[in-house]
């Protein structure tokens, strides 16, 4: 990703970034994506009828990811609560999913790999949000 590259070219960056928060826009990028396929896999499950909680919720944090990797990569007139906010509902919505995910890891090799995505970037918003006093770029 171009995440770290992109954000430290900002104006009101000029070089100085959070390098946590950096992670952390990653890990949501890729956490969304590992989400949004792993919900399409439980769609195409024999048993789809009982994936029903585990595609809504790998939806739900796919759409919690999204939006907190672009809330957390806009520069310009960023709010720090707003931000903060934002990763302690994406950790929130990763626990959640990587939970879900786990009860099927040991049958679907998709969910396995959602719950790994998910539980790294819990960590990832967490360690971030643990930055929030020292500076916000």
């Amino acid at each position: 990703m171009h995440a770290q590259q992109i954000i430290a070219t900002h104006p009101h960056v000029r070089g100085s970034t959070n390098d946590a928060l950096i992670r952390c826009i990653e890990a949501c990028y890729d956490c969304s994506q590992t989400c949004t396929s792993c919900a399409d896999a439980c769609l195409g499950e024999e048993m789809v009828q009982q994936m029903t909680q585990c595609v809504r919720t790998c939806l739900d944090c796919a759409d919690v990811c999204l939006t907190t990797g672009q809330l957390s990569t806009r520069r310009t007139g960023s709010n720090e609560r707003l931000i903060a906010s934002m990763l302690e509902t994406c950790e929130e919505a990763c626990r959640l999913c990587a939970e879900e995910c786990e009860q099927h890891a040991s049958q679907m090799e998709h969910c396995r790999i959602c719950a790994e995505a998910c539980r790294r970037c819990e960590r990832a918003c967490q360690e971030a949000r643990r930055t929030f006093g020292q500076t916000i770029q």
